[in-house]
């Protein structure tokens, strides 16, 4: 199985990166030539290698940073507007770490006049291209079409919880094929196919490029020998656990069995030697991060005093679960009131009325997170993981939710692809369904994805889309 790091980005979106590269770098080549051919600012001669230098460097670390602002998250939900407003800004940060790196360039250095004009038009003709995609679907000859084998409920799942456009912008279902043994609870809406005839030859009429397994009795029921003959015809065979897994980032619980658990790729186990590096990136990470933010560490403090009195406690800690259902305690910045649990544990809500003036701001903005660094650089956490709960609530959904243990079998973390995934809850379902990006990000652990998952926070912190 490949990488699934950039399985958040359909084929649709690949093809926009490739594109806006070709832009970003054509606004840059484009300007310094337009530049010399009219010497409208100052001689900005250089060596032609050093040039496209300069013009992938600049591409690459704009595309960074529209990465990190979610703008090649294949399901953004943003219209032009909220689309223009993340461009703005990745441009505006690349244009700002270019003129830093610029001096570094030595004789090959270029007016930062020249940075500024590269930006704005890269910003116009990215904004208009951005635009158009939005507008009309450019991308649509690159989704697979699918044939779903089964409508009972195993297969209304793909119904019920990818019924969007933005759910389905690599693939378009043609239909749902009856199988004996489907549940009468099943699919309602969509295109129900009924035959009797040869598979294979359906299949290459209608030109289907996948065909997922998703029949809720299989035993004696699946037609084997006519999937093998669309196998080894190139049509592409899935079991719909990976489908889902594939196209939404997740794992779906409530169809997991044993035998796919064990057989599939994944679930790579953890050694000394990694669980050493592990530690010490972490913990080094650790410790730049509380260099750049120990200032707004020293106000948030001082904000907590003039809010609620020279007496008031600045942290809190807090019992949580870490690795291997192991307790320990962890650091934060009050954000609620001193009297928030009088009537004992409650989880956290959204808008929750027990937080203090300054406590709304700090969650939001994930500020009150920041003593977990600590934790960090002591070893209980990681900067990604799944994020830890309390015992009280840890002991009552490991018994209401089908493998809910299984998310402490590695470290927990300051954010988590479920963070990424899933907007904010606090009540049990909410729980299954972080419950189902926590197994993916576990199967799935790698640094490469520790990494991206580390720069799409950025955005929810820029955009304050934390509590």
């Amino acid at each position: 199985m490949s990488s699934p790091n950039f399985r958040d980005m359909s084929s649709g979106s690949q093809t926009i990166v490739l594109v806006e590269l070709i832009l970003f770098s054509g606004s840059f080549l484009l300007t310094v030539y337009i530049n010399n051919l009219y010497n409208l600012i100052q001689d900005a001669s250089i060596t032609t290698k050093a040039l496209f230098i300069h013009a992938v460097v600049f591409a690459l670390i704009i595309q960074l940073s529209s990465l990190a602002l979610g703008l090649y998250d294949s399901k953004l939900r943003e219209n032009f507007r909220g689309v223009a407003r993340r461009l703005l800004v990745s441009i505006a940060v690349g244009f700002f770490i270019v003129t830093l790196i610029n001096p570094f360039y030595g004789d090959n250095a270029l007016p930062v006049n020249i940075l500024a004009i590269s930006s704005l038009l890269s910003l116009i003709w990215v904004g208009f291209f951005r635009y158009l995609t939005l507008k009309l679907d450019f991308f649509g000859f690159n989704k697979r079409k699918i044939l779903v084998l089964g409508a009972g409920q195993r297969a209304s799942i793909i119904e019920k919880r990818m019924r969007r456009d933005v759910d389905r912008q690599g693939f378009h279902v043609h239909g749902f094929i009856v199988m004996e043994g489907d549940l009468d609870v099943g699919v309602v809406n969509e295109n129900r196919i009924e035959f009797d005839g040869s598979l294979v030859n359906y299949i290459l009429e209608n030109e289907i490029d996948e065909i997922v397994v998703a029949s809720d009795e299989r035993r004696n029921n699946l037609p084997v020998d006519e999937l093998f003959a669309c196998k080894i015809r190139g049509v592409e065979i899935t079991e719909i656990l990976d489908f889902i897994e594939r196209e939404t980032g997740q794992i779906a619980v409530n169809l997991i069995y044993p035998s796919w658990v064990i057989y599939s790729n994944g679930f790579a186990s953890a050694n000394h030697l990694r669980n050493t590096l592990d530690w010490i990136f972490n913990a080094s990470m650790g410790f730049v991060l509380l260099l750049f933010t120990w200032p707004v560490m020293l106000i948030t403090a001082l904000l907590i005093k003039l809010d609620e009195g020279l007496k008031a406690p600045i942290f809190y800690l807090q019992e949580r679960v870490g690795l291997d259902g192991q307790a320990f305690n962890i650091y934060k910045f009050r954000s609620m009131r001193l009297d928030a649990e009088k009537d004992g544990a409650q989880m956290a809500q959204l808008n929750d009325d027990r937080t203090t003036k300054i406590g709304k701001f700090i969650r939001k903005y994930r500020i009150d997170e920041l003593p977990q660094i600590y934790n960090v650089i002591k070893g209980d956490m990681g900067f990604v993981g799944p994020r830890p709960e309390r015992p009280e609530f840890v002991q009552q959904l490991i018994k209401n939710i089908p493998y809910y243990n299984e998310r402490h079998n590695v470290k927990p973390g300051l954010t988590g692809w479920a963070q990424l995934k899933y907007p904010y809850g606090s009540t049990e379902k909410d729980s299954l369904e972080k419950l189902k990006y926590d197994l993916y990000y576990i199967k799935h652990r790698s640094f490469l994805l520790d990494l991206l998952i580390l720069i799409r926070t950025v955005e929810i912190v820029l955009f304050g889309k934390g509590r």
